[in-house]
């Protein structure tokens, strides 16, 4: 590594000096953009060492000549995805397309290694469901039972002594954290669900795709998806689990012309057209979020944007009763690549390894 910024940046880590407390993890798959994130916030985690990041095409190159930003802070080539040498680590990310960490995960596991998958291979319980979306027979189907959905503010307690975690979705983590307070209290018809959703392009990889280039997604605006998505599914499991019953959804993503974020604008019928007596809906979302650290629910009459969690592991909240009518809107903004997938995927790791939540975590979105 080059000396001088090595000792910088050993200077303000401090204490991960001290070996014996540093975890050691690999990212498999790190060549895409939630990839790369990822090893953003690793690099700089206080507990944590990067030991291995892999790439089958890309085996003997420097991580940080295919990602400059990481230039003094890495200092590793990227390997392949052996699994001896994957289970020389405390645990191990996923990072890949859908399908690869199923055939991986079972050895890590019987290893004694933990994983995280950012990737859909163990977010949908019903296996004919997810080969119905996902266009594959599953490799594994005796895990997807054991794993863990990894949204922190509905399963923290499971996360933590969890062996196998599925990191939620980008879309799903923004629907479901604006929507978990109305559904717990019951107070809307769960049939009545529309989530109006947006990305920016990051959300689609790295990939070339004639429909992300600049040419084509600039100046424009776009639905997509709608006669099926393949978050559809994990978000309706998720939201009968907290409504105690099946639901209705319809769920509409569409491509804004930016790079990193989701505004999801939910909308929901009240039951019987009105709220019971006395129920404080900005009162009752504040109380439901205030010990959760990366949930910022908004003050009354707030309309959150994206760019205020560019690059922070946040979801800012934001609770309307249009005309004091019988439809409730809810604003739920993040980061596809933070609180979407990476740095919820970190936050799962420090639950996991008992570290405090926030590690590595706590930074402020980044304006202009």
């Amino acid at each position: 590594m080059y000396p001088l910024i090595k000792r910088i940046i050993q200077c303000f880590r401090g204490h991960k000096g001290n070996t014996s407390t540093v975890k050691k993890v690999a990212v498999v798959g790190a060549t895409g953009y939630t990839g790369v994130e990822l090893l953003r916030l690793l690099v700089n985690h206080p507990d944590v060492e990067v030991a291995q990041v892999t790439s089958r095409a890309n085996v003997g190159s420097r991580v940080d000549a295919m990602f400059p930003n990481l230039r003094g802070f890495l200092d590793l080539e990227f390997s392949a995805p052996e699994p001896e040498q994957l289970a020389d680590c405390e645990l191990v990310f996923y990072a890949t397309p859908n399908g690869v960490a199923m055939k991986g995960v079972p050895q890590l596991l019987d290893a004694g290694t933990r994983v995280i998958d950012l990737a859909a291979d163990f977010r949908i319980k019903n296996i004919d469901t997810w080969s119905q979306w996902y266009g594959m027979e599953h490799a594994c189907p005796d895990l997807v039972a054991e794993a863990v959905y990894g949204l922190p503010e509905l399963n923290r307690e499971q996360v933590k002594n969890a062996r196998l975690v599925a990191n939620p979705g980008c879309y799903p983590t923004a629907v479901t954290l604006g929507l978990v307070p109305l559904l717990e209290n019951g107070l809307i018809d769960p049939d009545s669900i529309i989530a109006d959703t947006k990305s920016g392009a990051s959300g689609a990889g790295r990939q070339a795709n004639v429909g992300t280039l600049l040419c084509e997604a600039g100046d424009s605006f776009k639905a997509y998806g709608v006669q099926g998505h393949r978050h559809q599914p994990e978000i309706a499991q998720t939201l009968s689990l907290v409504a105690g019953q099946s639901l209705g959804l319809t769920f509409v993503p569409h491509l804004l012309p930016l790079i990193r974020g989701i505004h999801a604008t939910l909308y929901s019928n009240l039951i019987k057209g009105e709220l019971p007596y006395g129920t404080d809906l900005q009162a009752m979302y504040e109380q439901r979020y205030k010990d959760e650290p990366f949930v910022d629910v908004m003050p009354a009459g707030a309309h959150p944007e994206t760019r205020s969690v560019r690059g922070a592991n946040i979801c800012r909240l934001a609770v309307h009763r249009p005309q004091q009518g019988k439809r409730l809107v809810v604003l739920s903004v993040i980061d596809n690549l933070v609180k979407g997938a990476a740095g919820q995927a970190v936050q799962n790791m420090n639950l996991m390894f008992g570290l405090p939540e926030q590690a590595g975590l706590n930074s402020p979105g980044m304006l202009p």
